[in-house]
C-alpha cells in the first residue's frame, strides 16, 4: 500500500483496461422495448428485504443481477468481471470524491504504478472532471504529444475519434485516448472560457519523464527551476539540482509547480524539506473522525534561506498545492500565478483479492495553518494569468535563450516572478 496525493492525476499516457458498466448497455434504446400503455411485464421476480439506510443490500444487488442475468437481451455482454467491475466502479463513484476516490481494475493498478516510476506512453496529458462532470485536461506534460498539441489545462473533452465523450464516465475517456506509441488519435476539445471548439490529432509516444530541470534565466542570477511531477525520487533529484544551482552562484530561485498534478506523498515532505527550516510543518491531515496529526519537515534543508518566488497555476496540483501552501504559510516565498486545482485528499490504495484495488481519500490534507485545499486551492499573493494561446515555458525550452530572448517571452507569470525576486535579491 502506498500513499498518494493525486487530483486524479490519470495519466492518458497509460494503456488501461476498461471497466465497463453494465447499467448503459441496459438503458441504450430502452425506449424501443415501451409500449404506449407503460412498462413490459417481466414477470415475477424475488423482492428485496428491506434494510436499515446505512446497511448495504445485497439482497437488492442480487436482485438485479438475476434480473440482468435473466433478461438482458444482448448475452455476449454478460461478462461477469465486466459486471462486478462496473458495480465496483459505480460504488466508489457513489461517493461523489469525483476525481479522487477510484475503482482500478488489475491492469489500471500496474499503470499507476508505472506513473509512480515516471514511464508512460500515450498523449502525455493528464485527466480530471469539472464541477459539471465533464472530462477535462489537468495538465500536459513536459515535452509530451500533448503540450505539443497546444492542450492546456482546464480544456474540455468532447469527442474522441468522433465519439461524444462529454458526459461518460472517466474510467471511458481515458480508455480511449489512451494506446500504443506511433498510433493516432483526434480530440475535440472546447476552450472553457470562449466554448470555441477545435478539433487535434495528436500521436501517441513512449515518454520518459524528466520531472526535475532548471536553468540559469540569461544575463541574471536567478535559477528557473521546475518540478513538473512528485513520481518516485523527485526530491533526490530537486537536491541534486539545488547544489548545482548553489555552486554556480544563483542569488535567487524561481520554482515552477504549474501543470504539476502531484504524486507521492513522501516526496512533497522531502521536497518542502529543503525549502523550509526544522522545526516547521509541511502540512496537516485530518481523518474520518476528526482528528488531526502534524507532518513536521525533515532536517537537513539545504536551501532554506535563498530568496524564492514560487509559480503555480489552476494545473497544480495535490503534493504540489501542499509544497506551495508551507511555503506561503511560512511566508518563505511569494506565490506568482493563479489559483490552483483544489486537490484535497490523501489516497490510500487497499488491494482486493483478484489484482484490482480501491483508491480511497482516507484523510483531508491542511496546509500547516489549518486551511483546507480541496475545492478552493491555494491563492497567489500575486495574480498573474498568461495571456490567451501562451504556454509556460520551461527550462528545456529556454536552453539556447538569450537576455534578448527572456525580454521578449509572453510567459507573463515568468516574467513577474523574475521582476519579484530580483527585487528581493537587490
Amino acid at each position: 500500500m502506498y500513499q498518494a496525493l493525486k487530483a486524479l492525476a490519470i495519466f492518458v499516457a497509460i494503456l488501461m483496461a476498461m471497466v465497463i458498466g453494465f447499467a448503459a448497455g441496459v438503458i441504450a434504446d430502452r425506449s424501443a422495448l415501451i409500449p404506449l400503455t407503460g412498462l413490459i411485464d417481466i414477470g415475477p421476480v424475488s423482492r428485496a428485504t428491506r434494510t436499515s439506510p446505512n446497511e448495504l443490500n445485497l439482497e437488492l444487488i442480487n436482485e438485479a443481477y438475476r434480473m440482468i442475468q435473466e433478461r438482458y437481451a444482448d448475452r455476449e455482454a454478460l461478462a461477469e468481471t465486466d459486471l462486478t467491475y462496473g458495480a465496483l466502479t459505480g460504488m466508489v463513484d457513489a461517493l461523489g470524491d469525483t476525481g479522487h476516490s477510484r475503482f482500478l481494475t488489475p491492469k489500471m493498478v500496474e499503470a499507476e504504478a508505472s506513473t509512480i516510476q515516471g514511464e508512460l506512453e500515450g498523449i502525455g496529458a493528464l485527466l480530471n472532471v469539472n464541477e459539471a462532470g465533464n472530462p477535462v485536461i489537468l495538465a500536459p506534460m513536459d515535452g509530451s504529444p500533448a503540450q505539443r498539441a497546444g492542450l492546456e489545462p482546464g480544456d474540455i473533452i468532447i469527442e474522441v475519434d468522433g465519439v461524444d465523450v462529454s458526459t461518460t464516465s472517466l474510467t471511458e475517456v481515458v480508455e480511449r485516448v489512451t494506446g500504443p506509441a506511433g498510433t493516432d488519435v483526434t480530440l475535440t476539445i472546447m476552450d472553457p472560457d470562449t466554448q470555441e471548439l477545435r478539433e487535434v490529432t495528436i500521436t501517441r509516444e513512449r515518454i520518459i519523464l524528466q520531472n526535475v530541470t532548471w536553468k540559469m534565466l540569461p544575463g541574471t542570477n536567478i535559477a528557473h527551476l521546475r518540478i513538473a511531477g512528485f513520481s518516485n525520487d523527485v526530491s533526490g533529484a530537486l537536491i541534486s539540482a539545488l547544489r548545482e544551482i548553489d555552486r554556480q552562484g544563483a542569488q535567487g530561485i524561481i520554482l515552477d509547480l504549474r501543470n504539476n498534478p502531484g504524486g507521492l506523498l513522501n516526496e512533497a515532505v522531502n521536497v518542502v524539506s529543503q525549502f523550509l527550516p526544522e522545526g516547521s510543518l509541511v502540512m496537516q491531515a485530518k481523518d474520518a473522525d476528526g482528528n488531526v496529526r502534524s507532518i513536521p519537515v525533515r532536517r537537513g534543508g539545504i536551501a532554506t534561506e535563498i530568496p524564492l518566488v514560487v509559480l503555480i497555476n489552476q494545473g497544480s496540483a495535490s503534493a504540489a498545492e501542499i509544497t506551495a501552501g508551507a511555503i506561503q504559510d511560512y511566508n518563505r516565498g511569494t506565490l506568482v500565478g493563479q489559483t490552483t486545482f483544489g486537490t484535497g485528499t490523501v489516497l490510500n490504495q487497499f488491494s482486493l483479492s483478484d489484482g484490482s484495488a480501491i483508491l480511497l481519500a482516507t484523510e483531508l490534507w491542511l496546509t500547516p495553518k489549518g486551511r483546507e485545499i480541496w475545492h478552493e486551492g491555494i491563492a497567489p499573493d500575486v495574480e498573474v494569468e498568461l495571456p490567451d494561446g501562451v504556454t509556460v515555458s520551461i527550462p528545456e525550452t529556454e536552453r539556447d535563450w538569450t537576455e534578448q530572448d527572456l525580454a521578449n517571452t509572453k510567459d507573463t507569470q515568468l516574467k513577474r516572478a523574475l521582476e519579484i525576486i530580483q527585487e528581493a535579491v537587490r
